[in-house]
């Protein structure tokens, strides 16, 4: 109401003095600043700990991009990074191929350092100086030790080119299929028993099926590198085309009733092995020409996937 001075902030106090002016702190405070930062490029935003080095997603073939992994406490690794001193001095040792490799700025030296820096220097291995948030970044919050490998996406060979030159072989060649061996250390075993006992190439499934990463890697010793490993995107179709193609193909179960030393060791052979605990599929077993066993005492139920295969190989191999 006009006149009344009980209105609050009608009448001035005495005492008080002119409020200074904001001098353009607010109208500068509206101001734009330009478009918002991406998520992933903000580095406190946990979509930027889910990146890879390259700025991708941080995933795993066939599944969604992972989570902040340090909120669970697992190490959100890619496939082809080794980290760690141990694990990364073991991989040079085990000459599997690697892209490059990062070590933290002022990373304290120990004869671990000394051996993967010599190594590296022995192979042509690309060595670059990362800060420890990079390295923090990549690893996913596990225990680095100032050191990462990153390997190269492995090259898989093409299953036709692996049957050619089953069929181009001088002695009755083997050919090894591996029905959802989803254990990467179980792949890379298996694939280095199938280069020490002389067979021509792996078949994988693209589904349902542990990839060449850097634990197969390390498990084949280096094996990889020296026998093809060919993606299929159906084995059942696989089995039917290595039939068709002469094979005799040999599943390994449990439950067989034939025995290996039966197989003509004249005849070209794909052995396949089974998933480590549900064995082979059934449509699997239906493609096989022989279900074989290997006997075992009954105090044991069954054998490792690789460990089977080792000694599937072994027999196969003597007579050829």
């Amino acid at each position: 109401m006009p006149g009344n001075s009980q209105r609050k902030g009608a009448v001035r106090k005495k005492g008080k003095s002119t409020p200074a002016g904001s001098g353009g702190r607010v109208r500068r405070g509206l101001e734009g600043k330009g478009p918002t930062p991406r998520a992933e490029d903000r580095p406190y935003h946990k979509a930027y700990r889910k990146r890879g080095p390259d700025g991708a997603p941080r995933t795993t073939p066939g599944s969604k991009p992972r989570g902040d992994s340090r909120k669970s406490g697992s190490a959100a690794l890619g496939s082809d990074w080794v980290i760690g001193r141990n694990p990364v001095l073991e991989a040079l040792q085990a000459g599997l191929p690697v892209k490059r490799g990062l070590i933290a700025e002022g990373a304290e030296r120990d004869s671990r350092l000394r051996d993967i820096l010599k190594l590296a220097a022995e192979q042509s291995v690309p060595l670059l100086q990362a800060t420890r948030v990079e390295l923090d970044r990549i690893s996913g919050g596990a225990v680095h030790q100032g050191v990462a490998l990153q390997l190269p996406e492995f090259d898989y060979a093409d299953a036709e080119d692996v049957l050619d030159q089953a069929l181009d072989s001088e002695t009755a060649p083997i050919v090894v299929a591996c029905d959802s061996i989803t254990d990467p250390r179980n792949l890379g075993a298996i694939i280095r028993s199938a280069a020490a006992f002389g067979a021509v190439g792996v078949l994988i499934p693209e589904r349902r099926s542990a990839d060449l990463t850097a634990t197969a890697w390390k498990a084949s010793a280096g094996a990889a590198a020296r026998i093809p490993v060919a993606k299929v995107t159906n084995l059942n179709r696989a089995l039917v085309h290595y039939a068709e193609a002469g094979f005799t193909v040999v599943g390994l179960a449990g439950e067989g009733e034939a025995d290996l030393t039966t197989v003509d060791p004249n005849d070209p052979v794909l052995l396949v092995i089974g998933s480590e605990g549900d064995g082979l599929a059934r449509l699997v077993r239906e493609n096989c020409d022989v279900l074989a066993r290997i006997p075992i005492s009954s105090a044991v139920e069954s054998l490792n996937a690789s460990v089977a295969a080792s000694i599937a190989l072994y027999e196969l191999s003597q007579d050829r």
